[in-house]
């Protein structure tokens, strides 16, 4: 998710952070670290440099206060960019049940699947959900919405005959009150054009929504602003979900653009599978990006996909301890379909996201995920607790107990060193001082 714009970002503050002293040439260095990384990110460029100006203007005043300047510095780009995305965030409060979604679109964003993905959102929360099959423009968009709802299990109301959206909704309406939410997929067209506002206006009249969330794609950049305030406009929408935000170098400008057009990001999705949308919210966006941890997110993930709160505590601070094991590396493949690569995982760990592990320390292919676990189930206690212990003898019987060549016993141990000795790179320096200070389950700063 962002993964140029964040690692700019974060190089810009590990190189800020490692700086000895701090005077106002590194502050500017820093700062123009920051506006090239955002700029890049596809930001507003008059956004950029009124974000810039903040910080500098705000730093300022910290200079030579010895030791909490950079802490101090550090904070205040963190709460400058969270200004822009929202503060708070706006996030769906069900205030009535049936509460009722509408979500619209143009073509191509997604809207279907993002459909599924905020049903199953809600179901994981302990919410009776149902999906209403109002797309009467697309071919073979009931049937999409009927397969994405046995996936998930939650049922799908519609008429694949139907041609009239409003007379859907009118058709089922009252079966709408069993549920504790009910999300309705309309038509998509080319471009905003007459023919669906007016199709879209009669299902929000005969539906009255609780929500109108606009679905956009992230590739869009800038051109968020626009799509979002002409929408906003001509259909009233009270939010935005933003897909495509793992596959674009343009999810900055999506963000910033929403936030400018005051049409809040409800949902972000971030990859295709249906478990891949995360409610937005500034605070811990921004500290993810900057590399400072999000370790809520990481324990709602670890909750939603049936994995223990101790359990994710518990890897966290094996990480950051550096006593990471392949009992650990064998347990995170275990649950890698499930919360995700351990690459996400890390990036929501305090201090991690700063690390610059090489991604391909931390993506494993999958068909190597399977011999993986054959070579660490084979192995007895001690040596999955202490990989230190495995000379050649020992390869070699464990090679044979797994099915595999030697070489690939090999290529788990070097990889898994390689990764151990990066996390043992964090103890002791100012980037793990400063995560500790953002760390503990709590947000940024005490908040």
């Amino acid at each position: 998710m962002l993964d140029k714009l964040g690692d700019a970002l974060k190089n810009s503050m590990k190189n800020f952070i490692s700086s000895i002293f701090v005077d106002e040439t590194t502050l500017n260095k820093f700062v123009n670290d920051i506006q090239r990384a955002l700029l890049q990110g596809d930001v507003a460029v008059d956004l950029v440099f009124r974000i810039s100006e903040n910080i500098k203007k705000r730093a300022k005043e910290e200079i030579g206060k010895a030791h909490v300047a950079k802490e101090h510095i550090v904070k205040i780009v963190y709460e400058e960019l969270v200004a822009i995305l929202g503060e708070e965030g706006s996030k769906i409060v069900l205030t009535e049940k049936p509460f009722k979604i509408l979500l619209i679109g143009l073509f191509g964003n997604g809207k279907s699947t993002s459909s599924a993905k905020i049903a199953r959102f809600f179901q994981n929360r302990g919410k009776k959900v149902a999906l209403v099959a109002a797309d009467t423009y697309r071919p073979a968009a009931y049937e999409q919405i009927v397969q994405l709802g046995d996936q998930i299990k939650v049922p799908v109301y519609g008429n694949d005959k139907e041609k009239n959206a409003a007379n859907i909704i009118k058709e089922f309406g009252s079966s709408f009150p069993r549920y504790d939410v009910v999300i309705v997929d309309s038509s998509g067209r080319d471009a905003l054009k007459q023919d669906m506002i007016d199709e879209i206006t009669s299902v929000k009249n005969e539906l009255k929504p609780n929500e109108v969330l606009l679905v956009q794609g992230a590739d869009i950049g800038q051109g968020a602003k626009d799509q979002a305030t002409a929408f906003k406009k001509a259909l009233d929408i009270t939010g935005v979900v933003l897909t495509k935000m793992e596959g674009t170098a343009k999810g900055g400008g999506a963000i910033t653009a929403c936030s400018i057009a005051e049409a809040p990001i409800k949902f972000i999705g971030v990859g295709e599978k249906v478990s891949d949308l995360e409610e937005f919210d500034p605070k811990r966006f921004v500290s993810r990006l900057l590399g400072l941890g999000d370790i809520e997110t990481l324990l709602e993930k670890a909750k939603e996909m049936q994995t223990s709160h101790e359990d994710a505590k518990g890897l966290e601070k094996r990480i950051m301890s550096g006593k990471f094991t392949l009992v650990d590396f064998r347990n995170q493949m275990d649950a890698m379909s499930k919360m995700g690569p351990l690459s996400k995982i890390v990036n929501m760990i305090p201090g991690m996201g700063m690390a610059n592990i090489p991604s391909d320390m931390l993506s494993v292919q999958e068909d190597k995920l399977k011999k993986y676990r054959y070579v660490i189930d084979s192995m007895t206690p001690e040596e999955r607790e202490n990989p230190d212990v495995l000379h050649m003898s020992r390869m070699e019987r464990i090679a044979r107990g797994s099915g595999v060549d030697i070489s690939e016993v090999k290529e788990l141990i070097k990889s898994f060193n390689q990764m151990r000795k990066m996390f043992k790179k964090m103890k002791g320096k100012d980037m793990e001082k400063l995560a500790k200070r953002f760390g503990k389950g709590k947000m940024p700063f005490g908040m």
